[in-house]
């Protein structure tokens, strides 16, 4: 591998101590998530910081390393100043300057509605197009991976409807630079990776906003991207999500079996977070057969796994899987099985977990708790639920979470005598 061109951040390092650097990254993770924030941090990521190629951290990292080290400036971390490191783009070449000051910002949040889109392979907004270098290197293996973090961290905060048509051509290029080659054989491994989450991520927008035939395209193209690869890792995320998009879609079995097949692929990661979201994708579609017993028996494995805590192998995509999404998808079983008020309480759990940081998340599972109090036999309750999603959709935009409000608006018509029913069935149909 050739030398950095990269000055070290040794004061960064000698923070780490003896820990690895698998293990400082979890740490960093869990500072986050005791800020309310969301980071894909792991290994490679510390690697990149001391190696001295990140020169100053997003602002969400830069609020979660100054959370691990009270006291301490950026520069006290060894990071250079924000506005230095976006000036450097004028001494490097065109290329490079795409790559780095564009590519790497790959979406960007501009207000609750609008997201302006820096795609990879493209200037801002629809510019030229910058040609593709003839074999990948690390900048552009780096600039895949930023995408996805950044797809990831604003879905969580405005959903998936304002994203999903801007991401497809991120997706497009990804795939162009990993059939150009790359210039080392750990670069195109990166790209493999890289794309293959790209796909999954992208998947999951048109998942979220009700194009499930995309959805299903897109993870198909992730799972052959693992097999090729012969990555265990994405191939039990691609499964992961097919499991969830077809208990979205109705096929119970078919939920059932990808779960499963995750299931095998995960054994050797090392992973019980994985394995506890994998059995939480079984149970779903154990409970749409109506299979009370094996439902239960994967919720067991679901929740004996997660108990054992994180892990250094634990998936930097799955930042989101906590307990609140733990317990909203154990809701999401109690519903389909038809015990709702076992899953409202569940669901009001998770509401209660999740930091209201993720707009996204929160909106989700009250709507889930909305449906699951229509269904119990309380219907002010589910209408004072139902008018906080209402509150969140200003910020969030998701066809599922509108879809999942409008089957309570619906169970709750007969209901609607009762003045705070009739105040959310008004404000409901205006929307």
């Amino acid at each position: 591998m050739a030398a950095s061109t990269h000055s070290p951040n040794s004061p960064f390092r000698r923070l780490r101590g003896q820990r690895s650097p698998a293990e400082f990254a979890a740490m960093v993770r869990r500072a986050a998530r005791e800020i309310g924030e969301t980071v894909s941090c792991d290994a490679r990521y510390i690697g990149r910081v001391e190696s001295g190629e990140i020169r100053c951290p997003n602002y969400a990292y830069e609020r979660v390393f100054l959370h691990m080290f009270p006291g301490r400036t950026l520069a006290d971390l060894g990071f250079s100043p924000r506005e230095a490191v976006r000036g450097r783009s004028a001494q490097r070449t065109p290329l490079t300057h795409k790559e780095s000051d564009v590519l790497r910002r790959a979406f960007m949040a501009g207000g609750s509605a609008t997201v302006a889109v820096a795609t990879l392979g493209l200037t801002l907004l629809g510019a030229e197009r910058a040609p593709l270098p003839s074999r990948a290197g690390e900048s552009e293996a780096a600039a895949v991976e930023e995408a996805v973090r950044q797809i990831r961290l604003l879905d969580d905060r405005h959903g998936a409807d304002a994203l999903y048509r801007r991401a497809a051509e991120p997706l497009r290029t990804a795939y162009a630079l990993l059939d150009a080659g790359a210039t080392r054989q750990s670069t195109e491994d990166r790209l493999h990776a890289g794309a293959g989450e790209l796909a999954v991520s992208v998947g999951w927008l048109a998942h979220d906003s009700g194009r499930f035939d995309d959805a299903r395209s897109h993870y198909a193209e992730a799972l052959a991207t693992a097999r090729v690869a012969g990555d265990a890792g994405l191939e039990a995320h691609a499964f992961s999500n097919m499991a969830f998009l077809a208990r979205d879609c109705g096929r119970s079995r078919e939920a059932v079996r990808a779960a499963q097949a995750g299931r095998r692929a995960a054994r050797s990661l090392g992973s019980p977070k994985l394995l506890s979201l994998l059995a939480l994708r079984e149970a779903g579609g154990w409970a749409g057969l109506a299979d009370r017993k094996a439902c239960e028996e994967a919720l067991a494995r679901a929740h004996t796994e997660f108990s054992r805590g994180a892990a250094g192998a634990d998936p930097e995509w799955m930042s989101f899987f906590g307990e609140a999404e733990l317990e909203y998808l154990e809701a999401r079983c109690w519903a389909v099985l038809g015990e709702h008020a076992r899953a409202a309480r569940h669901a009001r759990r998770a509401a209660d977990l999740q930091d209201p940081h993720f707009a996204r998340n929160v909106a989700l599972y009250t709507a889930e708790l909305a449906d699951d109090l229509a269904h119990a036999g309380a219907p002010d309750e589910a209408a004072w639920a139902g008018g906080r999603v209402l509150d969140l959709l200003a910020e969030v935009h998701s066809t599922r979470i509108r879809s999942m409000l409008s089957e309570t608006a619906r169970a709750l018509v007969p209901h609607q005598r009762s003045p705070r029913v009739g105040a959310f069935l008004a404000r409901h149909a205006a929307v």
